[in-house]
């Protein structure tokens, strides 16, 4: 009787109640554990309790846990990651004798399947091809001037100008943003030989830029929700899915009408050039022109089916990955050097002892070597 009047009394809100408060309770005791793996939820309110100073938390979090850490996601999103900063496991995964025992998997590439095929979502024999084929080309001699003049050109023609402008006009700017916009024009320019015109004065939304901007954004809330939902979604094509759809069709249709230009110029060129060559005037010298070079004297690519979805994936994995890791860097590479001013100081006596061959006056000195 005194059983039922109790159980009737409690209310299944109750229970759940009183379990929340006990794991809570029991996390405030555990202080020196930053992570904790609750039921459902997993790990995500340590996260989002962190999310104001995320790159800090997730230091402590690694630091703490020998730098590897098994992070749970809400059961519903059935995210389940390993997260590593030590360097010995990074040297070993991405091998090439230990790569293939680490493979992304069909889940990772439809996660992120507007990268197509390309390195960023292929294993096995598909990621060791265009490893090899990347490799070879960056180490084309024509290819690093190219690389030399293009970010001296970028910085000259397009950061100095911005800068200088938001200084006459004692103008505050967002240096994340400012660096974004330098590293993802000097990357389309290496790429495909194509400049977005990101960086210029006032700072203009580029369609292309946006889009890939919007794929990153979706692409991080697939994570966030279970798999089903945005599955549905893009069936549907609907909400976040509808936006990924549109930013797909930009990038697609800039891209393409980038491997057609390169394809136009290669073929306008009398004698073709040589892909062997480090010297001679007008020879391709942004990737993708490259890689068109090698189609027909490299049997991999030769047997490809569609070339152009391969130089399609290709250019955008390598807009992807090399945009948002250098602008990353630079931004923390100068918020450092702002909170350590005698390393400053140090760089600039370094900089000035080196003699300057042609001095203008009231124009910055820009160092490319």
């Amino acid at each position: 009787m005194g059983c039922s009047w109790l159980m009737g009394f409690l209310t299944y809100t109750d229970v759940f109640f009183a379990i929340v408060c006990f794991f809570l309770i029991r996390s405030l005791f555990q202080k020196q554990k930053l992570l904790v793996n609750w039921p459902i939820v997993g790990m995500l309110p340590s996260l989002l309790l962190n999310v104001n100073r995320l790159h800090d938390w997730y230091t402590e979090v690694l630091r703490a846990n020998g730098c590897t850490v098994f992070f749970h996601g809400p059961w519903f999103s059935g995210m389940k990651m390993l997260v590593t900063c030590d360097p010995r496991n990074l040297a070993h995964i991405l091998s090439r004798a230990h790569f293939s025992n680490y493979p992304k998997g069909h889940e990772f590439s439809e996660m992120f399947d507007i990268l197509g095929d390309g390195i960023l979502n292929a294993d096995y024999g598909s990621w060791d091809f265009q490893r090899k084929i990347a490799h070879k080309n960056t180490r084309n001699k024509r290819f690093r001037q190219f690389v030399l003049k293009s970010a001296r050109e970028k910085v000259e023609k397009g950061l100095i100008p911005v800068l200088q402008s938001a200084a006459r006009e004692a103008k505050p700017m967002d240096l994340q943003d400012v660096l974004q916009r330098f590293t993802f024009d000097a990357t389309c320019i290496l790429v495909c030989g194509a400049d977005p015109g990101c960086l210029s004065t006032g700072l203009p939304i580029v369609h292309f830029a946006k889009a890939v901007d919007d794929a990153n954004e979706v692409i991080l809330l697939r994570h966030t929700v279970p798999r089903i939902w945005w599955r549905l979604l893009k069936l549907l094509n609907m909400g976040m899915e509808k936006k990924l759809a549109n930013a797909w069709e930009i990038i697609d249709r800039f891209i393409e009408k980038q491997i057609s230009a390169r394809r136009d110029e290669l073929q306008r060129r009398t004698p073709p050039p040589n892909i062997n060559s480090d010297e001679g005037e007008g020879e391709a010298t942004d990737l993708i022109s490259i890689y068109m070079q090698y189609e027909n004297k490299e049997e991999e690519m030769a047997s490809l089916k569609s070339p152009d979805t391969f130089l399609r994936d290709t250019t955008l994995n390598m807009l992807v990955a090399g945009r948002d890791t250098t602008s990353a860097a630079l931004t923390w590479f100068f918020w450092l050097l702002s909170q350590n001013p005698s390393v400053e100081a140090k760089i600039l006596k370094e900089l000035n002892s080196i003699p300057n061959p042609n001095p203008t006056k009231n124009k910055p000195r820009i160092f490319s070597n």
